[in-house]
């Protein structure tokens, strides 16, 4: 299928030439002799691409190309004029015109300008494509009050530049709330750079925010950006920003108040323009309180507060998350997808879910691969989400959670708590007893009990 063009001009004998020449050069052209018959066309029959004079009896071609832009804001539009001054030009541009040239028109000048807005309008729309892709890709599913007052948030805060604050539980989905702020701002076509504070090791951190120069003083360390630089004009995402230590939030609160940066080993400061969004899943207010976190940090990136619900707040939603998942892991493996009868679903619908959407997903991906069965029952449904039945090592529901889990520090740390809680018990809550029991000291447990009564 060929490009179609309007062209819009005054002068027939500029219409009847280039209609001319621009069909020998493969395009298809549609001729207007002013604003009022080209925007009927284009109401008609949207152009790929528009050639607009400016000077025309009636309305003329800023007006025409403002209500263009108005009703089909994604056809290109060149404005052609025989006598232009800077002045017409720059309006053009603010109004939203591809390009500006200039009378007497030159054949191959105007097919590079077409190719040039050809190419553009292509790039737009594969850009926007993958933007509809990545919004349905990252799209918080559900219809209960809780989703639906969260997504409501997200719309109202994704619009403006301010840094927002996302509190959630582990496997809430704090990840897909910020990348959904992201993809509905006006920063959407910029980067959406993640950080995970609890992953990188204190001695990287800095140079994996801040960046790296190679210098004398090191000549094994490589060049490289900082996830602050390549987020410029874009988003900053920030995930369990708690496990920062203290050092590290100091350099990136001036940093990213004052809008730049300095790489480790440069001398050079770069000004950048950075949305902030943060995550945790712990009380930011409580680790202040224990001196874990800075105030001041907390302030500036508590501008919005949103929290994402965990999922035993939203259990109506279940049963539509389990269809998607399904439906999910069905057109990954290229199959049919496999079903959950009503009880097998009331059953996960009264299960506490401790690693909530997360936890789901993996759960129905397990079932998916592991169940011979089209049809999945509540007796196929493995403890702990089945009560009457427990795994080949005896495992309780609690302990089965674990797998709920990302990362190692994230199920260590769960283990810890439980199996701490567990030894008291048995040491009938006896911290001198419990630590000769296990093998630590007796602060650790002191430590481990007051981090257990703070959440």
């Amino acid at each position: 299928m060929y490009p179609s063009i309007l062209i819009v001009d005054d002068e027939p004998s500029i219409l009847q030439s280039f209609e001319g020449l621009l069909t020998d050069e493969g395009f298809e052209v549609v001729t207007a002799s002013n604003g009022y018959e080209a925007l009927k066309i284009i109401e008609q029959d949207p152009p790929d691409i528009v050639l607009l004079d400016i000077w025309m009896p009636g309305i003329d071609g800023l007006e025409t190309l403002k209500e263009i832009r108005a009703t089909n804001p994604h056809i290109p539009v060149i404005m052609v004029t025989g006598h232009g001054t800077i002045e017409t030009a720059v309006n053009a541009t603010k109004i939203g015109a591809f390009d500006f040239i200039e009378k007497p028109l030159s054949i191959d000048k105007v097919i590079v300008e077409i190719n040039n807005a050809l190419n553009f309008r292509r790039l737009e729309e594969e850009n926007r494509y993958l933007r509809t892709k990545a919004l349905k890709e990252n799209a918080i599913d559900g219809n209960s009050p809780a989703i639906n007052a969260l997504r409501k948030q997200i719309a109202a805060a994704a619009p403006s530049d301010a840094w927002i604050l996302i509190t959630g539980e582990n496997g809430a989905g704090k990840e897909m709330a910020a990348k959904m702020i992201h993809l509905l701002s006006p920063r959407a076509e910029e980067q959406f750079v993640d950080i995970n504070c609890a992953a990188i090791p204190e001695n990287l951190i800095d140079r994996d925010l801040f960046g790296h120069d190679k210098n004398a003083d090191d000549k094994t360390a490589t060049k490289s950006t900082g996830k602050i630089e390549l987020a410029n004009n874009g988003t900053l995402f920030l995930d369990e920003i708690a496990d920062m230590s203290l050092n590290t939030q100091a350099k990136l609160l001036r940093s990213l108040q004052e809008q730049k940066v300095q790489r480790i080993g440069s001398s050079r400061t770069l000004t950048v323009n950075v949305r902030v969004i943060a995550a945790t899943n712990k009380n930011l207010e409580t680790e202040i309180k224990n001196g874990r976190f800075r105030e001041d940090l907390y302030y500036r990136l508590n501008v919005i507060p949103i929290t994402v619900p965990p999922l035993r707040q939203r259990v109506e939603d279940i049963p539509l998350l389990i269809r998607i998942f399904l439906e999910k892991q069905a057109r990954q493996n290229i199959t049919r997808a496999k079903k959950l009868t009503d009880k097998a679903v009331e059953m996960l619908c009264r299960y506490p879910w401790p690693g909530n959407v997360r936890e789901l997903k993996n759960l129905v991906e397990r079932l998916t691969i592991m169940s011979d069965a089209e049809i999945i029952d509540a007796a196929d449904l493995p403890a702990p989400y089945n009560p009457g039945k427990t795994t080949a090592a005896g495992s309780t529901t609690e302990e089965n959670a674990f797998y709920a889990y990302d990362t190692l520090k994230e199920a260590r740390a769960a283990f810890d708590h439980k199996f701490i809680r567990a030894k008291l018990l048995e040491n009938d809550n006896d911290i001198k007893k419990t630590a000769a029991a296990i093998g630590v000291g007796q602060t650790y447990i002191r430590q481990k009990i007051k981090d257990t009564n703070e959440k």
